[in-house]
């Protein structure tokens, strides 16, 4: 591996082999998304808990200030909307000249197999890893599902990491599910966890972040879980004693009730 590609790797990964990527790129597609209307407002009480943003070059350029952030992997696909025909055509929105501007540690890019764009998406992939490797920049794949939830089971989800890592994909954000460890297994790449199944809790979402973490995830890449609960440092902090501390899903309980109490 290429020194540049090595660094920025080890930027986003941290020395215990772990990551908590935070996640604020929802407007690309959803528009003012609550609890994100402000994005400003929303990402700096939470950064010196981050290992780094998954951000637009929009909202980076307007509301990070360069001299206070986190390493960035920037979203590059996109041109898709809530109200617009089909979620899964998306294409490049970002070149490699902007990346480079930008200074980002990585690009992330989503997929959509089994859509009717999915030979679409996995050539935008194959052709950023391209660019990517040509500068030594990493590239995130996102199996994303668009508005079909009831694919996020372990055969599909392996099934789109796989395919992801085949391509060149240097990390791959998936989702949660029953059965993970058969997701991380064929996966040859590190895997963090995007959602996983709706919550009613701060508890249960411990629960499934210790699992995966069990089960072989290298870290999350969670965005509503944290900035849209009522008590978003508290969760932070809750959800990265689980990755880089170990914690139990009670210990993180414990913690976020003793930091939001403050």
């Amino acid at each position: 591996m290429d020194w540049g590609m090595a660094n920025r790797l080890a930027q986003l990964i941290q020395s215990d082999g772990r990551c908590l990527f935070l996640p604020v790129d929802h407007g690309y597609f959803q528009g003012p998304t609550r609890k994100l209307e402000e994005p400003r407002k929303t990402i700096e009480p939470l950064m010196p808990y981050a290992d780094a943003l998954f951000i637009t070059r929009g909202v980076l350029r307007s509301s990070v200030d360069p001299h206070n952030t986190r390493p960035i992997i920037l979203r590059v696909s996109g041109g898709t909307s809530m109200v617009g025909a089909d979620l899964a055509n998306e294409g490049v929105i970002t070149c490699i000249d902007e990346v480079l501007r930008l200074n980002a540690s990585a690009m992330g890019i989503s997929i959509f197999v089994g859509t009717s764009y999915e030979k679409e998406s996995l050539l935008n992939l194959s052709k950023l890893v391209d660019e990517g490797e040509k500068y030594g920049v990493p590239v995130m794949a996102v199996t994303a599902v668009g508005r079909e939830m009831e694919k996020r089971d372990a055969r599909y989800l392996a099934l789109a990491s796989r395919i992801a890592a085949e391509l060149g994909a240097r990390v791959v954000k998936t989702y949660w599910c029953e059965n993970f460890e058969r997701v991380v297994k064929g996966c040859p790449v590190p895997v963090v966890m995007a959602g996983g199944p709706q919550t009613e809790t701060e508890l249960e979402v411990f629960k499934f972040v210790h699992d995966g973490m069990q089960k072989g995830a290298i870290g999350v890449n969670l965005g509503r879980n944290i900035w849209q609960n009522e008590h978003p440092v508290a969760m932070i902090q809750a959800i990265r004693a689980i990755i880089h501390e170990d914690a139990t899903p009670a210990k993180a309980q414990k913690l976020y009730d003793s930091v939001k109490n403050q």
